[in-house]
């Protein structure tokens, strides 16, 4: 049966135009269920059959078998509860289907997954193209409306079909929607109706089920103020759309700060137009805008703009005195009398107006005890500082008191101070590694499951070795002498180098990355998992690989003495490492050595050493320190930041020792010629692809960025110039202090601080005015060393194959716009993968210093106005040193703004200078167990601690064995 589908579609000029397709109905289309015998089932489709022929019923309201039925906003508001095991044997509408993944692309991929899982028994059932259940749109329906009477209609033929069935007892259909006027519909139809919350609480041993029921239409119930409006109205939709087009309001992402719950900035990037922010205080003004949320914020007037506060406020808990409003509205008044003194500083603030897009997502965290005996009702404090507690109804609380969860928010109803949502999974005790490490996993949205079976189909056969097909177009370079620098213990060895010297006197230099592009085809389950992984995240006791470890750590890894496929880089060089050729190959190498950074600068000092891998990395090094000269010439930005590598114990797996990195020689020669290797490739790509290369850039920060450096400086006399990345170089190379000797690595640091984010981007989507990356000084670059580890080299490999002719485009290769949303997730899933590792660190620093207490050297970075941030270079690691004894006492020290410094007791505290701390742990908070620092020295008397003892255990446990040898 033909019929035909007409929509209209809005064009890029802005025009609208109507679109008919023909719409091909069947009769053929087969209902799903063991139990029909009148489908016509051929072999291959019978296969496909879920339904189960006689459903289990768990349900005191169903006591027959049926089949659920469910409409799309059960799926999309209780996507937690259909997802216990107790949903089984569920019919899903190609109607509902197509709906949830044009409003909700996660609850779009969750019900994908339910429907895979053969256990779940989900059948989906194509509505839409069966004769009998497709619907034509009514004139003046609304689309809402149109979908409820396709869903009705399919119950309804589900149910007539069913009862032609002979099998006994006969399958029913069930009807779950929580639409009041579909519901009532569905039951004047003879269909059997009923809201999700009334069949879960029919369900045998529904205690857990009930806690992961999202109760939006009910959930004022829970506040105890219901009635007093604590914030405005939201706009909406279309109110805040011709208020966005008459400029009255802004759109943006809603950020709130680290340091203060009552502070956030609003961004806002329109194309052709600079990144703007406006700032929210209060929260009032941040109106129930959650982290992540997209909103739209109208602009105070210039008389109420304000800056961001110097207070260091990290939950409602901290505040003056507790969590009340009047508190806040105190603090609040405080920090704008002090503005009065500092108007220069005041920054456009605005306050939100409406949401336009809702971000959240399921949220660890813990339950806090409630205050009243045998209540159901509770707070959950999320994990992220950002996100603010939770109220939420639980029957299992005894259960659920020091333990990890996970909770999701329903709504935010304008009489609650908090949002309203619901317990959806424990995840295991507090404090536990394996808890923790999960936590954090999750917190920064890391894919971490195992990889699924298709993925693991994609790999080749084991034993794997290469052959003459493998060979072909492939240079073999073999017989040079190369070898792979990495960190300690490094198992996915991306890349290698070799240099010897040419018959015209020239040095021939080479970098050989993996080349993993042969292993992973385009548009296969491995490429498209490692497109939504994105990068390998090393935590500081494993990795999450972006591909299988096959690939990783073997057969693309280019591990020494084996044959392994790369991907060349081979230039030739002048004495004063000046580019004279560059060539591009697809090769085959085998490394001779894979040392560690320290074992090839051993090899270079040692003057016994004269063997010609040792002068070949000689001169690799030479030439390296030239090629970093004139990096540096150019404008190049040397800044630092501090790092540190824990030594894990092999059994109990608990960190023994931490230590800062030390950076040598060696770790500049990889990173010159690694850097060299992408600017190549980056001109190379982008000559050939002008519209389509995959790029990175760095843009340089807004002048306001260097306020916190430039006042640094000036405090000790000092000017830093930012007009240009190479004058802001040489500033800091005059940046020093004869009376510290970690002064100039301090003032990297904060210059490290005052970066913007690098971001990837397709060339034909960004002006070539923004291809500049900042801190490298070069107009161009990419990514193409790391395959092994970044998806965005497995694509400039790509990219760079079809340059040379060694493979053949694809269609999405080409496409601009598919391109720049591969960058938007690559530049997402790089910025959490940072995020990850520092919480890993943070997380074995616990662990670490959980039995210890110790004083160590620190130096101020930042004087807040209630707090010091200071920097530990023994254990490159930084801290709040409070300065009040407790929440509620009152603080000795007086904040001067001016001068950016803190005095009490005749000492006075400024930025860099150098302090004694106490460092241990402290576990007042049992959701956020973290370092503390204690002042030893300078002395403040009724502030400061003694000394700690010189080796000084918390507990009676044994000290932890030294690492095997």
């Amino acid at each position: 049966m033909l019929t035909s589908r007409s929509f209209v579609m809005k064009t890029r000029s802005g025009g609208v135009i109507k679109i008919v397709r023909e719409h091909y109905l069947r009769e053929d289309v087969w209902c799903g269920s063991h139990a029909c015998k009148s489908c016509q089932h051929f072999t291959d489709e019978y296969l496909k059959v879920t339904l189960a022929a006689e459903p289990e019923s768990h349900s005191q309201l169903c006591t027959y078998p049926h089949y659920l039925v469910l409409d799309t906003n059960v799926i999309l508001s209780q996507i937690d509860v259909i997802e216990d095991d107790a949903f089984q044997n569920v019919i899903i509408l190609q109607t509902v289907l197509n709906e949830v993944k044009h409003r909700n692309i996660p609850a779009f991929k969750r019900i994908k997954d339910m429907i895979a899982n053969k256990e779940k028994q989900f059948y989906v059932f194509v509505n839409e193209f069966h004769k009998d259940t497709y619907v034509e749109r009514g004139k003046g329906e609304s689309a809402n409306d149109h979908n409820d009477r396709a869903i009705r209609t399919a119950a309804r033929w589900y149910h007539t079909h069913l009862s032609e069935c002979k099998h006994s007892p006969q399958p029913r259909i069930v009807l779950l929607t929580n639409d009041r006027e579909n519901r009532e519909r569905a039951l004047a139809e003879g269909i059997v109706a009923y809201t999700v919350h009334e069949y879960v609480k029919s369900l045998k041993s529904n205690t857990e089920l009930l806690d992961k029921l999202a109760d939006i239409q009910t959930s004022d119930k829970m506040d105890v103020e219901e009635g007093k409006h604590k914030f405005s109205e939201h706009l909406s939709l279309s109110a805040i759309q011709q208020g966005i087009k008459c400029g009255v309001y802004t759109q943006g992402v809603f950020q709130t700060s680290q340091y203060n719950y009552l502070e956030a900035t609003v961004v806002s990037h329109s194309e052709g137009a600079e990144q703007s922010e406006v700032f929210i205080q209060g929260s009032r003004a941040m109106n129930r805008a959650i982290h992540s949320d997209i909103v739209a914020v109208q602009l105070l007037p210039p008389e109420e703009w304000c800056c961001p506060s110097s207070v260091v406020i990290e939950d409602d808990a901290q505040d003056a005195g507790g969590a009340g409003d009047e508190n806040e509205d105190k603090m609040l008044d405080r920090d704008r009398r002090v503005e009065e003194k500092r108007r220069a500083h005041l920054v456009p603030t605005g306050r939100v107006v409406g949401i336009i897009k809702r971000n959240w997502r399921p949220y660890c965290g813990i339950l806090q005890s409630g205050l009243i005996k045998n209540s159901s009702r509770f707070l959950f404090k999320p994990a992220e500082k950002r996100i603010p507690k939770i109220r939420i109804e639980t029957r299992q609380s005894d259960n659920l008191i020091g333990q990890r969860i996970i909770c999701a928010i329903d709504s935010w109803p304008i009489t609650s101070k908090y949002p309203h949502g619901h317990f959806v999974r424990k995840l295991g005790s507090v404090g536990e590694r394996e808890t923790e490490n999960e936590v954090l996993l999750l917190e920064h949205d890391i894919p971490h499951q195992p990889f699924s079976q298709s993925v693991l189909n994609d790999l080749p056969p084991v034993p794997w070795s290469i052959c003459e097909q493998d060979l072909s177009n492939r240079q073999d370079l073999r017989h040079l002498l190369i070898a792979s620098i990495d960190p300690p213990g490094c198992t996915d060895i991306d890349d290698a180098l070799h240099c010897r010297i040419l018959d015209n006197g020239n040095y021939e230099v080479g970098v050989h990355i993996a080349d993993v592009t042969h292993f992973i085809k385009p548009n296969t389950a491995m490429d498209r998992e490692a497109a939504s992984r994105g990068t390998t995240v090393y935590l500081a006791d494993k990795r999450i690989d972006m591909i299988p470890e096959l690939l990783s750590s073997n057969l693309c890894s280019l591990r020494p003495h084996g044959d392994r496929l790369a991907f060349s880089c081979l230039w030739e060089l002048s004495d004063r490492a000046e580019i004279l050729s560059t060539t591009f190959t697809k090769s085959i190498i085998t490394s001779r050595e894979a040392f560690t950074y320290a074992e090839a600068q051993l090899r270079i000092d040692d003057p016994t050493q004269q063997d010609p891998l040792t002068l070949s990395l000689r001169m690799l090094n030479e030439l390296a320190k030239l090629l970093h000269q004139r990096r540096i010439e150019r404008g190049a930005l040397i800044l630092a930041s501090p790092e540190i590598r824990f030594h894990i114990d092999s059994e109990s797996h608990d960190p023994i020792d931490v230590q800062a990195k030390q950076l040598q020689d060696t770790n500049c020669l990889v990173e010159e010629f690694m850097l060299l290797a992408n600017i190549s490739t980056a001109r190379k790509i982008l000559e050939e692809f002008p519209e389509c290369a995959l790029l990175r850039r760095h843009p340089s920060p807004p002048p306001s960025n260097y306020d916190p450096l430039v006042k640094a400086a000036a405090a000790k006399g000092l000017k830093i110039e930012t007009d240009t990345a190479k004058q802001l170089q040489q500033s800091l190379d005059l940046a020093v202090d004869s009376s510290n000797a970690y002064f100039n690595t301090m003032m990297r640091i904060v210059a490290t601080r005052c970066m913007m984010q690098a971001l990837y981007f397709s060339s034909g989507a960004t002006s070539k005015s923004e291809y500049h990356h900042y801190g490298l000084a070069t107009p161009i670059y990419t990514h193409f060393t790391s395959p092994i580890r970044r998806y965005s080299d497995v694509i400039v490999h790509r990219l760079l194959a079809v340059c040379i002719g060694a493979e053949k485009s694809y269609a999405d290769l080409l496409n601009k716009h598919k391109m720049q949303n591969l960058c938007k997730n690559l530049n997402y899933r790089h910025k959490m993968s940072q995020y990850a590792q520092r919480a890993s660190i943070s997380l074995h620093t616990q662990l670490f210093f959980k039995t210890r207490v110790e004083d160590v050297e620190g130096y101020v970075l930042f004087v807040k106005k209630n707090a010091l941030q200071v920097l530990v270079p023994k254990y490159g690691l930084e801290g709040m040193l409070f300065l009040r004894a407790n929440k509620r006492a009152v603080s000795l020290f007086t904040f001067s703004d001016e001068d950016c410094t803190q005095t009490a007791g005749g000492v006075t505290v400024r930025m860099f200078d150098k302090l004694t701390v106490q460092l241990s742990i402290d576990r007042t908070d049992e959701q956020h167990v973290k370092l503390q620092l204690h002042l030893v020295h300078p002395v403040v008397e009724g502030f400061s601690v003694p000394p700690a003892p010189s080796t000084h255990r918390t507990d009676s446990e044994p000290p932890t064995k030294k690492p095997k040898k």
